[in-house]
C-alpha cells in the first residue's frame, strides 16, 4: 500500500494518506482507519487514481461527505476515495446545471435558489454531497433527485466511466442502479431545473431548513435517517410507538427528537450503533410484524 501511496503522491492526484481515521470524514463521527485514503483534486486525478488502483489490484470504494454512512470500528480495507474539494465544480447554463459529485447538497440548493432556479428546495438541510444524493436518490418533502437529474457521469467498480440517463439510473424510493445492480459512484451530474421567482424559492428553502432544524437532532453527530420508511408506515412513528425514543446502547441513542435517528451521544462505536439497530428491528418485528431495513449504508471490516 505504501508503494501505491508514493506513486499517487508523485502524480500529485490530491491528498494521499495512510491509515487515515474515517471518523473525521463521517457525520456520525464514527469509523476506523482506511488502509489508504485519497481525496482527488480533479476528475483527472480521480481517473489516474483508479488507473493505478486497477494496476495494483487493490480494493477500493468511494465516499462523499460521509452522511448516511456507518463505518466499521475496524476501518476499511484497501483504498477509500473521497469525493470532496476538487470534484465540486459548478457550471450553469440557463436552467441546466452541471455539478461535481463532491459539491455539498445544502450549498447547491442555496446557490441555485439565489439564481431563481427551482427543483432543489427539498434538499434544504440534507447534509450530503451531490454524488451521494444521486447514488441513493435522496429526497424529502415529496420530491427527490429523480425529479431533476438529466444524466450522471458514473465511475463503476471495474474502473470504467460512463454517462447514464435518468431512465438508465432506475431510480426508486431511496435507491438507484448504482447501489446493487451496477455498483458505482456519481462523479458529475447534469440537473434540469425550472426558472421561478427567486423570493418564493428562497422562502420555500428556508421553510424546509427550519422544519429540519425543529424536528431533527443535528445537535449530536448522526447519519440521517437510519431506516427506510416501510410505506405506508413511517419508521420513526413505529419506533416511537414501541417506546424506544431515548433507548441507548453504549454511546448510541435513539434520538429523543426524531425516533428514526440514532445519535452519537457519548463516544459511540459502530458496534454500539449496530447493536441498537438490531434491537430496534427485533422490537418492531415483534410488536408490529414489520421488517425495518436500513437506509444508512454500513461498510467496512467485520
Amino acid at each position: 500500500m505504501e508503494q501505491l501511496a508514493n506513486l499517487l503522491r508523485q502524480a500529485n492526484v490530491g491528498k494521499v494518506m495512510l491509515g487515515e481515521n474515517l471518523a473525521q470524514h463521517t457525520t456520525m463521527k464514527i469509523g476506523g482507519p482506511a488502509d489508504l485514503f485519497v481525496e482527488p483534486s480533479s476528475v483527472e486525478g480521480l481517473e489516474y487514481t483508479i488507473k493505478l488502483i486497477k494496476e495494483h489490484g487493490v480494493k477500493w470504494r468511494a465516499i462523499g461527505r460521509g452522511s448516511n454512512l456507518l463505518v466499521s470500528d475496524h476501518g476499511i480495507e484497501g483504498v477509500v476515495i473521497k469525493l470532496g474539494e476538487g470534484l465540486d465544480a459548478l457550471e450553469m447554463n440557463g436552467s441546466e446545471i452541471t455539478v461535481g459529485g463532491g459539491y455539498p447538497l445544502v450549498k447547491l440548493a442555496t446557490v441555485i435558489s439565489r439564481k431563481g432556479l427551482s427543483g432543489l428546495e427539498f434538499a434544504a438541510g440534507i447534509p450530503g454531497s451531490l454524488g451521494g444524493a444521486v447514488y441513493m436518490n435522496a429526497g424529502a418533502h415529496r420530491s427527490d433527485m429523480s425529479k431533476i437529474l438529466k444524466k450522471a457521469y458514473v465511475l463503476f467498480e471495474d474502473g470504467s466511466f460512463e454517462w447514464l440517463s435518468n431512465d438508465e439510473m432506475k431510480f426508486s424510493y431511496r435507491t438507484s442502479i448504482l447501489q446493487k445492480e451496477r455498483p458505482g459512484i456519481c462523479v458529475q451530474a447534469v440537473l434540469e431545473l425550472e426558472e421561478g421567482i427567486t423570493e418564493e424559492i428562497k422562502a420555500e428553502l428556508q421553510k424546509n431548513k427550519d422544519y429540519r432544524r425543529e424536528t431533527q437532532p443535528w445537535n449530536f453527530p448522526c447519519a440521517g435517517s437510519i431506516f427506510r420508511n416501510p410505506l405506508p408506515d413511517y419508521a420513526g412513528q413505529l419506533i416511537e410507538k414501541a417506546g424506544l425514543k431515548g433507548y441507548q446502547v453504549g454511546g448510541a441513542q435513539v434520538s429523543e427528537m426524531h425516533a428514526n435517528f440514532i445519535v452519537n451521544k457519548e463516544n459511540a462505536t459502530a458496534e454500539d450503533v449496530l447493536n441498537l439497530i438490531r434491537h430496534i428491528q427485533v422490537e418492531i418485528k415483534q410488536k408490529f410484524n414489520v421488517d425495518l431495513h436500513t437506509e444508512v449504508e454500513i461498510i467496512g471490516r467485520k
